[in-house]
């Protein structure tokens, strides 16, 4: 076999710790900061919230934020979706990638960028405000912190409202993501991975 060749990756989904809280099971707590959820602009408790329910008054919170930066913060949400990309990628959550890779592509993102994220190489032939996004996004998270030259290209794209929304869109995804990660939170009706586990997080045979 060529060394071009890829190997053929075999993989077991591990049970999932945290799976839905049928209604039945729930605390009145519980109960309260599902119907919170169901209320407001996401209709459905899902993905994340699934384990975080089982902490009602983190819940709560957290869907308020998640609000806030999936519907009103005021990033054009191409960029959005682009950086919650970079952070499923970073952090290889399969739900999140899975949930906004969809949602990327409806609000413009083009395939060849997708697709560079999730082999985890920056991509070609990017507009600037998302070369901007991607830079800053990408060192933020490899590096946790951000040099003087990224935080000033920053300011120049976005301002610091926007830039803001940005490292919040960041810190949240990436706080769903170690939640999941955590709880194995699978993709409902999906048995194969859509993001490819980096060597690193690939158990030996």
């Amino acid at each position: 076999m060529s060394s071009a060749e890829a190997l053929p990756l075999h993989y077991t989904l591990l049970p999932e710790r945290m799976p839905p809280i049928p209604e039945v099971q729930r605390t009145l707590a519980q109960q309260q900061a599902a119907d919170a959820i169901c209320a407001g602009p996401r209709g459905a408790v899902k993905g994340p919230y699934n384990c975080i329910l089982r902490s009602p008054g983190l819940t709560t919170p957290m869907q308020q934020l998640g609000a806030y930066i999936r519907f009103e913060c005021k990033l054009e949400l191409r960029i959005n979706e682009m950086a919650a990309l970079i952070t499923a990628r970073h952090w290889t959550s399969q739900f999140e990638w899975q949930a906004h890779e969809k949602h990327a592509r409806a609000e413009g993102l083009a395939d060849h960028i997708i697709t560079a994220i999730a082999e985890g190489r920056r991509p070609d032939n990017m507009a600037q405000d998302e070369a901007v996004t991607y830079d800053f996004v990408s060192e933020l998270l490899a590096r946790h912190g951000i040099c003087d030259a990224t935080y000033a290209r920053g300011i120049k794209q976005f301002g610091e409202e926007s830039l803001m929304d940005l490292m919040g869109v960041v810190a949240y995804y990436s706080g769903l993501a170690l939640i999941m990660n955590v709880a194995r939170t699978q993709i409902p009706g999906r048995k194969d991975l859509p993001l490819v586990p980096w060597p690193l997080q690939m158990a030996k045979a």
